[in-house]
Formats: structure tokens, C-alpha cells, sequence
């Protein structure tokens, strides 16, 4: 079935529908070469419609394995040619099946390229997913739905869990955490407790955790106010440790401000400086928005990381408590793992033998 891309600028970009499923939401592309079962089920893209640059997808199938939350939060799918037998010796099922199962509107045979191009040029906005003989009264309204703007509420754990260990008890704030940010704190020995994003300081506090970890989430962070004043009573509390969206939150906790990117962040193949070893390394993204670094001056703060490609913050650490975040992902999924000494630097702020 033929159908199109439509931004709201006017432009048109054509292709196959897979299932029938309209779509509205911000169009944002991710220049990654796998991994798209965790683009997909990563809650940081929340109501986005998401181009991948990469053009044969669905050759591997998808597989329990690699799901990064428990189902995909994407409001659509933009890519160039679909591979509907994936062939792999962890393949469970097709990509196909996978996105019509998860209702997400999938658009293909796409030329992503020039959707990227434009996206760059012009920035990121909301776009839809129709039928190519859609009529214009169905486009019109599409395109007049706003973009709900605090989706953490969607993407956070609904209740409170745990997962057990001998080690230190860290207190997971989850804004919509992915699944191998708690892995990888869960193998490096930490006895984990995930609260929803509405737990208040007092009640994370009550459960005596030993550190406090911001997990990443879709959307604006000044969209969740509560959420900043929770984090500025913990601050001092217990060694604190943010990742994307987290480290954004952390910032405006501690002062400094934050601001919409152009385009944004987001794949596992973006080069960040450790301004500490001065050392770069390759990282996995997903960001729309970014820490303001002239508002970092004259704040108890000092930049660990910048992006090699426009400068931007991408670490920042406390001079006095134990507290740092990153920009991005260093659990990948999908990307490079050069960045997991970031969870091993945390593990070293908690106390020994807790």
C-alpha cells in the first residue's frame, strides 16, 4: 500500500505502508548501522517518529534478547528497504511481525537520506504518516494534533521493583530507563530498587540506598518540574550518578540551564572527549536537548566531556560531592562499550561491603 511522509512544512516523502496505522509525532533520524529492536523499544524516543539512516533493516530479525523496555514507545518508523526474512541464529521473530504486533506505523521504501538532509537543514518537527490517497480533511487534522510534551509519565516503571544482589543498594530513578542501564548497574554487584519518576526525595531516602542513579527518559527536562525539586533534595544526600536524561535533570538541579538541539543526538557512532584523559571515544546517543555550558560558570561544577562534532556538554561533575553525569548511553545497546568505566567510576563512590 502507497504511502508518504508528510512534515509540517509541506514536504512530501513517498513510500509503502506496512499496516495501515497513521502517525503524528516529531520526525528525528539515527545514523546507527544495527541495533534497530533497541531503537525501537528504547523509551527515550517516546512519541517520535524515528528515520533510520542506515538502509536495510529487519535482516536479523528481532529477539527477546535485545527488547530495552517492556514494549516500544515509538509513535512511527521511517526507513529504506525492509528485509522481511531476517536471517540470524538468535532470529525468534520478523521485524514485520514485530511492528505490527507493537502497532507501530512502519513507512518503507523511503529515501532516508533526503528526509535526514532536511531534518538537518531545517531541524526536527512533527510529521505524519498517512495514506498516499489520504484525504486532506484526515491530513489537516493529523497535523493540528499537538505534540504531547511530558511523556516521562508514559515511559516510567508504573510501580516500584527490585532486583536483588549482595552488593551496594542503589536506588534507580527510572524516567524511562533502558533495559541494559540496569544490567549493567545490576553486574557490577548493585542490589537495585526502581522508582517510578514520581517518587519524592523523602521516600527514595526512606529505602537507605547507598547511591542514587538518574536514568535516561524522553522529552523536555523542564517538562518535569517535580521531578527537578525532588533531585535538588538529594543532592548531597548520596553519590549521584545521571545518563542523558538524567544528566540534564541533575544539571538544572544544581543551576544551570538546558536548551532544545536542532536536530539532536542520537546514534552509536558519535565522538565525545574526555576532557579529563583527553581521550576520545566512541558513544551511543538519543537526545533532543543539551546543558547549556555558559550556564555551568560560576557553579561547583566542571565539564568532563564534549562532542567532537559541535562542542557540546556531554559530562559534567560536582568539585566537591560525589556527583557526575554523561550525556550518553555508556551502556550502548545498540553501540561501542568504550564507555563502561562510567559505571565502574560510580561503583567506586559507593561504600565497600554495604
Amino acid at each position: 500500500m502507497k504511502g508518504k511522509l508528510l512534515l509540517e512544512d509541506g514536504t512530501v516523502y513517498p513510500g509503502r505502508l506496512l499496516n495501515n496505522i497513521k502517525a503524528t509525532g516529531e520526525v528525528v533520524f539515527n545514523t546507527g548501522m544495527t541495533g534497530y529492536q533497541e531503537i525501537l523499544t528504547d523509551p527515550s524516543y517516546c512519541r517520535q517518529i524515528v528515520t533510520l539512516t542506515y538502509p536495510l533493516i529487519g535482516n536479523y530479525g528481532v529477539a527477546e534478547l535485545f527488547m530495552q523496555s517492556r514494549k516500544s514507545f515509538v509513535n512511527g518508523f521511517v526507513i529504506g528497504e525492509l528485509c522481511e526474512n531476517g536471517s540470524n541464529w538468535r532470529l525468534e521473530d520478523s521485524l514485520t511481525h514485530f511492528l505490527t504486533k507493537q502497532g507501530i506505523p512502519c513507512l518503507y521504501d523511503v529515501d532516508t537520506r533526503a528526509v535526514t538532509r532536511h531534518i538537518r537543514s531545517a531541524g526536527t518537527m512533527k510529521g505524519i504518516i498517512v495514506a498516499d490517497d489520504a484525504a486532506q480533511t484526515e491530513i489537516d487534522e493529523l497535523l493540528t494534533v499537538p505534540i504531547k510534551k511530558e511523556v516521562v509519565s508514559e515511559a516510567t516503571t508504573p510501580e516500584i521493583y527490585t532486583m536483588d544482589n549482595e552488593g551496594p543498594h542503589v536506588v534507580v530513578m527510572d524516567f524511562g530507563i533502558k533495559t541494559n542501564i540496569l544490567k549493567s548497574l545490576h553486574n557490577g554487584g548493585c542490589r537495585l530498587t526502581v522508582v517510578p519518576a514520581t517518587a519524592t526525595a523523602e521516600e527514595v531516602l526512606a529505602l537507605a540506598p547507598d547511591g542514587i542513579f538518574f536514568s535516561n527518559g524522553p522529552g523536555d527536562p523542564k517538562d518535569i518540574p517535580d521531578v527537578i525539586a525532588n533531585i535538588k533534595k538529594l543532592i548531597g544526600q548520596k553519590p549521584l550518578f545521571g545518563i542523558c536524561l538524567g544528566h540534564q535533570l541533575l544539571a538544572l538541579a544544581q543551576g544551570a540551564d538546558t536548551y532544545k538541539l536542532k536536530f539532536g543526538h542520537r546514534g552509536s557512532n558519535q565522538p565525545v572527549k574526555n576532557l579529563l584523559t583527553g581521550r576520545v571515544q566512541i558513544t551511543s546517543q538519543n537526545h533532543g536537548y543539551a546543558v547549556d555550558a555558559t550556564s555551568l560558570e560560576g557553579l561547583p561544577l566542571e565539564i568532563t566531556h564534549i562532542s567532537v562534532n559541535d562542542g557540546t556538554v556531554e559530562g559534567i561533575r560536582h568539585k566537591d560531592l560525589p556527583l557526575f553525569s554523561v550525556q550518553f548511553h555508556p551502556e550502548a545497546s545498540p553501540g561501542p562499550d568504550d564507555n563502561t568505566y562510567l559505571f565502574e567510576q560510580f561503583f567506586q563512590m559507593l561504600p565497600k561491603g554495604a
